[in-house]
């Protein structure tokens, strides 16, 4: 539920390390706690994102929730296709339901995230 290769955010994002670059999105918990997504709020490409602050925001039926950005750096790709289909964060919120692309300013941000098995144990301690 909780992919190995990502990092993760006490906020519920996670970020996909490729090089210098990296994809954010939100996790499947996430998702699920939100319900049905209707509409996605981005920024646009060449805005610059701070980490932890917010660069976004997701609707769903039941609400709607600030995304932060897990990284500081300037956003180089949007997913133009939550537009039209904002559901694809339900369907594959760690594939094609990815939401920015940011190449990445400050490396030793990615110490303060959490591997997969801490954010596993978070969600367990919120469930509980």
């Amino acid at each position: 539920m909780f992919p190995a290769d990502l990092k993760y955010t006490r906020e519920h994002e996670w970020v996909r390390i490729e090089g210098s670059e990296c994809i954010v999105g939100i996790t499947y918990y996430a998702q699920e706690e939100l319900g049905d997504v209707v509409f996605t709020e981005l920024p646009d490409i060449q805005t610059n994102v701070s980490q932890g602050h917010p660069f976004g925001a997701v609707e769903s039926v039941k609400a709607v929730s600030d995304l932060f950005s897990p990284v500081s750096g300037k956003v180089i790709d949007v997913n133009s296709s939550l537009e039209a289909r904002p559901e694809i964060v339900n369907e594959d919120p760690y594939g094609e339901g990815w939401m920015i692309r940011v190449e990445l300013a400050h490396s030793e941000e990615l110490d303060a995230l959490m591997d997969a098995g801490a954010y596993e144990k978070l969600i367990h301690d919120l469930r509980s």
